[in-house]
């Protein structure tokens, strides 16, 4: 999921695409697979399935959701960021500031 490709390719309105642009259809297959996993859970829960069970699925499941994550994390620093910091002044700084923050916010989860 983290290919390198054509930074911000332009929409034909003229618009820039996201970093992730190119991989959407990956991304989307994966958090549908993940949704599965989520109502997986709630049918072990339901159940009644034992406890260490369920940890281990949620496990899982976090484990895929941190990867996404970490994805588009990727594809947002390959590309938004790095054509934010070439165009530079604050779009730059704003860019840098908004990846840090979502780092924080990962790290923290």
């Amino acid at each position: 999921m983290t290919d390198i490709s054509p930074a911000h390719e332009k929409t034909d309105d003229g618009s820039a695409h996201h970093g992730y642009i190119t991989d959407k259809d990956k991304y989307l297959a994966r958090l549908k697979r993940i949704e599965g996993q989520a109502r997986g859970i709630a049918r072990m829960v339901d159940d009644e399935k034992y406890c260490i069970d369920i940890l281990t699925q949620i496990s899982a499941l976090t484990s895929a959701l941190e990867s996404v994550a970490l994805g588009l994390l990727d594809d947002h620093l390959k590309h938004c960021v790095v054509d934010a910091v070439q165009v530079g002044g604050s779009e730059g700084e704003a860019k840098i500031k908004e990846a840090s923050d979502a780092i924080a916010r990962l790290v923290r989860s």
